[in-house]
């Protein structure tokens, strides 16, 4: 099946596109940190479309989105911003892990942001000492694997962390893991570059504050992480209109790997707020 593609430009001139399935009021789909638009979110869009127009957005470097040099959070949070202002309607945002990052930066600066739902949202800000110290050994370790050419074992080493079994089994089953091996240099070049965002990130509590949008924040029932769980309750601590809900069954990768259990919760929750807004 053919999908038409939505097309934006981005404050300093990138293209960021994202393809758009389905027809009802806009929801935007956002991926995390080693995905784009169609890996992360096709799937759950094939569940969504005959509710709401899902846009399957990619940021620079990623997708059908143009590529640049300039990377980092303030750039990814701009192509977002970029993406919506093209829609041209209120839309609803929906994402995990990661890509939280650039969605909720994104709703603190758009007034066109009515909703917006994370799963397990990073929050660097929650990280100790050794969450740091085991996140640095895993961008070291798929780094060395990059190095050899070793893409998708790179990719799979870094989901280790990220994905349960289940998950994990099911991201191989589906080719995510090989087609996200394209991606590692992309997200190794991010991640060399994060000690250079100056000002506080979208996760910073003055920031969170911000954003007017209703959050729903997920969490997934089979998510044992501290730091998983401590953004959860950052983000919800820290939004105005913010309330936790529990996913049964669910892990942190669920989104890519598992996206019906999210589907209840994202349905109940955007529907009454997407009500009044045309469809695209």
């Amino acid at each position: 099946m053919s999908h038409r593609v939505h097309r934006a430009v981005s404050a300093d001139g990138t293209e960021i596109s994202g393809r758009v399935h389905g027809q009802g009021p806009p929801l935007v789909l956002v991926h995390a940190g080693l995905g784009d638009g169609d890996l992360d979110c096709g799937e759950l869009a094939s569940l969504l479309e005959d509710r709401f127009t899902c846009y399957l957005a990619s940021t620079r470097n990623r997708g059908l989105s143009g590529d640049s040099d300039e990377v980092g959070a303030e750039r990814d949070v701009d192509d977002l911003v970029a993406f919506i202002d093209g829609i041209g309607a209120p839309v609803g945002l929906a994402t995990w892990s990661g890509g939280a990052i650039e969605a909720l930066g994104a709703a603190a600066r758009c007034a066109a942001v009515s909703a917006v739902a994370v799963h397990e949202p990073v929050v660097v800000e929650q990280m100790d000492e050794e969450d740091v110290s085991r996140f640095e050994a895993a961008v070291a370790h798929m780094a060395g694997l990059a190095e050899q050419g070793r893409l998708t074992e790179a990719a799979r080493d870094w989901m280790v962390d990220w994905a349960n079994a289940e998950e994990l089994a099911a991201l191989e089953a589906s080719g995510y893991l090989e087609a996200a091996g394209r991606y590692v240099a992309v997200l190794l070049g991010q991640l060399a570059r994060l000690d250079e965002d100056t000002g506080p990130g979208p996760t910073d509590p003055s920031e969170l504050a911000r954003i007017e949008a209703p959050v729903l924040v997920l969490q997934g029932s089979e998510t044992t992480g501290r730091w998983l769980l401590e953004g959860v309750r950052h983000v919800a601590e820290h939004v105005a209109d913010a309330r936790i809900r529990e996913v049964p069954g669910a892990g942190h990768s669920c989104m890519p790997a598992q996206p019906e259990k999210l589907v209840d919760e994202l349905v109940e929750f955007f529907a009454p707020r997407l009500a009044d807004v045309p469809g695209r």
